[in-house]
């Protein structure tokens, strides 16, 4: 048998006297709660009391009650953990159903798992989850930056999909604490692309880039919109010189696709340096599956003189923003972007207002009565 202080914050017991809990560092309460545990033949049965008298008169009664034979201890499955539900049952169900899987993982382990995990799907509230994303907001990035709207939401997102499956398998019953917590909203209408002279200043540097790779991977980002995911994984075998077409294979969040290229990709492919016999169109140094070009991108930014607000991943954005405002239909940029839903594709409407205005103005010679012509109205008798 045992008394510990139960900690109101993380749910966890502290030995009688302590005043900071060693799990959370919360400061324990004066009006404090306490936990008494009765251990029987292997079973395990908690009470928690509001003071320490009460507790001890608890734990009295359960003495008396088992030494008559009348404490029956029901059998009953603790509940899982957090960490224990993603070890033991989601995760090979992840790495089943989503193409992304690596990215959940990441973001478990460095995000969920430390503020949440060791605590039952049960005992997680829309009060603890609230707590999560406040320690979130508190954190700043690699680059020293807090971290972002959109960052904090893929957490969110992750934890609400954890609980909606643990329900749908029975392991977690009751309403989704995710539910109750407001995710944060994102300004998707705020796109980067670059100006005019940012795109003539950063051909010219592509042009005498002395690694050929770098550029090379560069150019067909900027002429294709391609994710990097995308690229890095491209090999020989899904380009189609003949008929300008590249295939896609295993994209995110759709089937394998077939796209047009342009003239510009295409030179930017048969120039592409072959220092190794790899499958890869853009490898690494060692030929290998190329995994990034963070600080190769960095510098050619700086050399170019492009604003520092314009990421790598940007060059997506920049594509579509182009075509766009070039009168390109949003369902076409769609399909070249391979985006499953449309609603993704919106967030560069705004964009086509060029287009449009175009289009008005076009009418009106479209409307103008034509030179020559009688224009008079017969009147009606």
């Amino acid at each position: 048998m045992a008394i510990n202080i139960h900690c109101m914050e993380c749910k966890s017991d502290l030995k009688l006297g302590s005043k900071v809990c060693s799990n959370c560092g919360a400061k324990v309460p004066k009006n404090k709660k306490y936990r008494v545990i009765v251990r029987v033949n292997g079973k395990r049965v908690s009470r928690i009391a509001g003071n320490l008298v009460l507790a001890r008169d608890i734990e009295s009664k359960l003495k008396t009650d088992i030494s008559r034979d009348e404490f029956d201890i029901q059998k009953k499955k603790p509940a899982m953990t957090l960490n224990e539900f993603w070890e033991e049952k989601y995760l090979s169900w992840l790495k089943v159903n989503k193409k992304s899987w690596k990215i959940d993982q990441y973001n478990f382990n460095k995000n969920l798992s430390p503020a949440l995990g060791k605590q039952t799907l049960d005992a997680i509230s829309p009060f603890d989850i609230e707590k999560f994303v406040l320690l979130l907001k508190k954190r700043k990035s690699r680059q020293g930056k807090p971290l972002s709207a959109s960052y904090i939401k893929h957490q969110l997102v992750l934890l609400t999909r954890i609980f909606n499956v643990a329900s749908q398998w029975g392991i977690f019953t009751g309403q989704n604490p995710c539910n109750k917590v407001k995710k944060p909203r994102l300004n998707n209408q705020i796109v980067e692309f670059l100006s005019a002279d940012e795109l003539t200043r950063l051909i010219n540097t592509l042009d005498t880039w002395t690694d050929r790779m770098q550029a090379s991977i560069v150019s067909f980002s900027f002429y294709t919109g391609m994710r990097p995911s995308e690229i890095f994984k491209l090999e020989w075998r899904d380009i189609d010189f003949e008929n300008a077409t590249i295939t896609l294979r295993d994209p995110k969040g759709t089937l394998d696709q077939i796209l047009p290229l342009s003239g510009k990709a295409i030179e930017v492919l048969r120039s592409v340096p072959k220092e190794f016999d790899t499958p890869f169109v853009f490898y690494s140094s060692k030929g290998k599956q190329r995994k990034t070009i963070r600080h190769g991108w960095q510098k050619i930014k700086e050399a170019a003189g492009i604003h520092e607000s314009f990421r790598y991943y940007d060059f997506r954005h920049n594509f579509a923003s182009y075509l766009v405002s070039s009168g390109v239909s949003l369902y076409q940029v769609q399909k070249l972007l391979t985006h499953k839903d449309s609603s993704t594709t919106m967030r560069y409407a705004h964009l086509s207002d060029k287009s449009l205005r175009d289009t008005v103005n076009r009418s009106d010679e479209l409307l103008a009565p034509s030179k020559g012509k009688d224009t008079t109205t017969t009147k009606r008798a």
